[in-house]
């Protein structure tokens, strides 16, 4: 590759903005992306075109056999439009020679968005908007609570958990921290062990990287910990929250509710349109618990969509792989 020719960047999962981002964007960076609305597989492997970068949905799992096809391709870089990783076989990828990198993007979008979930919690807002769109205008027989009231516990306090530490300073509520990586004290905000955040807290928020050591981080032991009447909400990766011990301790009222953006077994369901196809009760029994609870607000891992982040996710999909060429010329 001569410094006259662009770099060659296969975008694979694109959506219409995501398209139309990469082909005003990538001019600007002197790259020539290949661009489908196709997920990567063994089928779509032609569309790399000989590129050794691609980038990726997370919306799409990555395995053994389409990272075997895309290493013999000559792939070498993957570059996911996320902040996690847990949807490609990391050990994989390294066997076969590829290097995996995932991108920066505001953390507003999902801070944000993570604060909206609490006030919908603490306020019955499901319960108030379905009663309104039924027209019964009475209010709720539960009254709501105020954030200043309450203890806040943030678990994960990266990028993302720390914006939302921002915010909740703001509301004048007490702010509890939990972050095994946490590499210095942070003097406005209260570090303590986990189980004493879940004693203390009435709204506890899940912002913590999903690796094997956190899956299922609120497990069903962890939740009995809990405060009684707390509220949960994951705007982080489905798996940090167990699931299964999550439905009866809010169908008992050992929890006050949860608002939940992302979920275990969102994959196949979340972001398809399902209205004309029944959601199979079998694979699917938990989500369909949670969706007739009145006290549980289920969004479609939509926190991080906003039009800023998406910019930022584009932007630095394309410069982490303009840099990964660069370190390789380099060498």
């Amino acid at each position: 590759m001569t410094d006259s020719e662009p770099t060659g960047i296969t975008a694979y999962g694109c959506g219409q903005d995501e398209a139309a981002l990469f082909r005003e964007l990538a001019p600007r960076f002197g790259v020539s992306p290949t661009i489908t609305q196709a997920p990567i597989s063994e089928a779509t492997i032609e569309l790399t075109s000989g590129n050794r970068c691609i980038s990726v949905s997370h919306r799409t799992r990555i395995t053994r056999s389409p990272l075997l096809a895309l290493a013999r391709a000559g792939v070498t870089y993957i570059s996911t439009r996320s902040i996690g990783y847990n949807h490609i076989d990391l050990e994989c990828a390294a066997r076969v020679g590829i290097s995996v990198e995932n991108v920066a993007y505001s953390p507003d979008s999902v801070a944000d968005y993570t604060l909206m979930l609490m006030l919908m919690a603490i306020r019955n807002a499901k319960s108030t908007v379905r009663r309104t769109d039924a027209h019964d205008y009475r209010l709720n027989e539960v009254r709501g609570k105020e954030l200043r009231d309450l203890t806040v516990g943030v678990i994960g306090t990266g990028r993302i958990g720390g914006a939302v530490v921002q915010r909740l300073r703001g509301f004048g509520c007490r702010i509890l921290a939990h972050d095994n990586r946490r590499q210095s004290p942070d003097p406005a905000t209260d570090y303590v062990p986990l189980d004493d955040l879940l004693r203390s807290s009435d709204i506890v928020t899940l912002h913590a990287p999903l690796t094997s050591e956190t899956h299922h981080l609120l497990d069903r032991r962890r939740i009995e910990r809990m405060k009684h009447g707390a509220f949960v909400i994951n705007t982080g990766r489905g798996p940090l929250l167990d699931t299964e011990a999550l439905v009866p301790a809010l169908e008992s009222g050992r929890l006050g509710g949860a608002a939940l953006d992302v979920l275990e077994g969102e994959e196949g369901i979340f972001y398809t349109d399902r209205r004309d196809r029944p959601i199979n009760p079998v694979d699917s029994k938990t989500l369909l618990r949670l969706h007739e609870l009145p006290n549980v607000f289920i969004s479609p891992h939509t926190a991080y969509y906003t039009d800023h982040a998406l910019n930022d996710t584009i932007e630095n999909s394309i410069i982490n792989c303009l840099n990964f060429e660069n370190r390789n010329q380099r060498g």
